[in-house]
């Protein structure tokens, strides 16, 4: 069969600097924001025209961080707790035979000015850096399916662990509510490999956010954030 390759049209600009952390399905983190910077020869006005009608789009790209690791024909998913395995095409893995991921995201403020066209996206799970292929509205009577089972994930994940913070990261944060908004949310999803939620932890954990990099510790299902170190 002929193979393909697709250029992408944009890359994405979001908080999430690495993997660890990055929630692993959009919709689960209300405050993350990201936002998409079209490059040429997409970085027209024309492309865009009339997508500020729809409240969500669908985004495909790549999974840039992870491709180089190849792919496994099974793998472990976090829902079943990380030690049981099923085939890859029954997964939202990144170790995929073609390393591209698809997220639906609610669409903020489209601007283009200055030969640039930046899109706004809110609830996300992209990863800075993040070459995106393709953007398409959503489409609620066609991409909504009700009575639809989603197998070992048919569910959506509730929150895990209950987040606290340190007097000192209470200090650090005093100034930026949203950014202590988005960390409870992030953390309380437990970021940790499946396989540990269920197993006593003394390791002090570390999320890059933005500029700054998060650390924190879990017992007993609480998470308490220590504090907050600015990487400038």
């Amino acid at each position: 069969m002929t193979p393909f390759s697709f250029q992408p049209i944009g890359i994405v600009h979001s908080p999430f600097k690495e993997k660890f952390g990055i929630p692993r399905q959009p919709g689960l983190a209300p405050s993350s924001t990201a936002v998409i910077e079209l490059v040429p020869p997409f970085n027209l006005t024309e492309t865009v025209e009339g997508l500020s009608q729809f409240s969500h789009v669908w985004v495909t790209f790549v999974f840039h961080a992870t491709a180089e690791r190849g792919w496994t024909p099974t793998v472990r998913p976090p829902r079943l707790g990380g030690n049981e395995h099923v085939g890859v095409f029954a997964t939202r893995s990144t170790h995929r035979p073609n390393p591209i991921g698809l997220s639906v995201a609610e669409l903020g403020k489209i601007e283009t000015e200055n030969g640039k066209v930046l899109i706004q996206l809110r609830n996300i799970d992209l990863m800075d850096g993040t070459p995106v292929l393709d953007i398409k509205p959503y489409l609620p009577y066609a991409d909504a399916i009700p009575g639809a089972k989603g197998g070992y994930a048919s569910d959506a994940p509730s929150q895990k662990l209950s987040v606290r913070f340190s007097a000192k990261a209470e200090t650090d944060l005093q100034t930026n509510p949203q950014l202590k908004q988005l960390i409870t949310e992030i953390i309380s999803l437990d970021p940790r490999p499946a396989y540990k939620s269920a197993k006593a932890d003394e390791k002090i954990y570390g999320i890059a956010i933005g500029d700054v990099d998060v650390k924190f510790t879990i017992e007993s299902g609480i998470a308490t954030v220590i504090e907050i170190i600015n990487f400038k």
